[in-house]
């Protein structure tokens, strides 16, 4: 699924497919006081979620950034989890979003994979965009009432982290984002680790709009590119009330080293090696029992490459939402024998 795919523009089914090969099919030893485990059922879910990744251009001192923003789409979704193997399916409600006369279109392919086991945290992104609009309304636009539109910028965003859970034994993350746990006392965890980001956003012209060529010292800049890398440190807590409601916080800091490179509208390069903290973070707040599961998520991250022709940023924000119902219930039939056959051989 890492392997680049044709774009689309218009109906898609995006089938993802996650077996989280760093745990064993039995789960690790956890204090069963703090958060129930279902290996043994199926966990089913129906959820409405939203994909971007967007880019600003500092300014200026007292300049609003350049923000640039894809047109995306909401999402609806099904899904299913058992043991270690999470498959989920989705395609767009562009009925929600008629937008593309006023905001552009977006031709993209969005590939963000979270990996929640016992004692670890991962995540893969692989995502493509082209084709974004200036926000607000109005800026850099010859009419007030219309978005710039810039449908020759493209984005390539690669990416990998890494963190270890270190107090596993009474916090799950499945609990919040699998729904195939039920976390039922308050807990919290350290979490060290890694990431490694490839990022490049291009256009046919240099990226800064022509009437506001003097607000943005990056006015010469047609293409950015980065790769930054570093070890990170963070912390996450759930907080449970009456068992069944709870909120669940994230957030892991990384002291990165970046190689940044930039090539300018008449075909010139420069580059520059810095240092800058990336950050990434995740929330959820929902409702949790033994059979259902009812939550609100977030998971975004946000790296920064210094600029090489000035002394501003390139900040990069990549985001997934999503409102998520699930119940958990026995495989039968047919079913509940071809997966015993499967746990047989395997």
């Amino acid at each position: 699924m890492a392997v680049r795919i044709k774009k689309w523009t218009g109906l898609v089914v995006l089938l993802h497919f996650v077996v989280t090969g760093f745990s064993q099919w039995k789960p690790a030893d956890h204090d069963s006081s703090y958060y129930d485990t279902y290996p043994k059922l199926i966990t089913g879910r129906v959820f409405f979620s939203g994909k971007y990744t967007h880019f600003n251009i500092q300014g200026n001192r007292g300049v609003r950034p350049l923000r640039y923003r894809p047109n995306g789409a909401l999402n609806l979704g099904v899904g299913v989890t058992y043991g270690p193997i999470t498959l989920n399916a989705s395609f767009p409600l562009s009925f929600i979003n008629p937008d593309n006369d006023v905001k552009g279109k977006t031709r993209s392919l969005d590939l963000q994979t979270h990996i929640y086991t016992r004692k670890w945290l991962v995540d893969l992104l692989g995502q493509f965009y082209g084709g974004f609009y200036l926000r607000p309304k109005g800026y850099a636009s010859d009419n007030q009432l219309s978005f710039y539109q810039r449908p020759d910028i493209k984005v390539r965003k690669l990416g990998f982290s890494a963190f270890n859970i270190l107090n596993y034994d009474r916090f799950s993350y499945k609990a919040a984002f699998l729904q195939n746990e039920w976390q039922k006392k308050s807990a919290g965890t350290f979490l060290v680790g890694a990431e490694a980001y490839y990022g490049l956003v291009k256009a046919d012209s240099a990226l800064v709009p022509e009437v506001l060529y003097n607000s943005y010292p990056q006015q010469d800049v047609a293409k950015s590119s980065f790769i930054s890398l570093g070890p990170g440190a963070g912390y996450a807590y759930t907080f449970v009330f009456r068992e069944n409601f709870f909120a669940t916080a994230s957030s892991t800091i990384n002291t990165n080293i970046n190689f940044v490179k930039e090539r300018l509208d008449d075909g010139t390069s420069v580059s520059k090696t810095t240092f800058s903290p990336n950050l990434f973070f995740r929330t959820v707040v929902g409702y949790n029992n033994d059979k259902w599961s009812a939550s609100l998520s977030w998971v975004a991250n946000r790296i920064t490459a210094p600029g090489v022709t000035s002394s501003r940023d390139y900040v990069f924000s990549t985001g997934n939402y999503r409102i998520t119902f699930a119940k958990r219930f026995p495989p039968k039939g047919l079913l509940k024998k071809r997966i015993r056959e499967v746990e047989e051989r395997f």
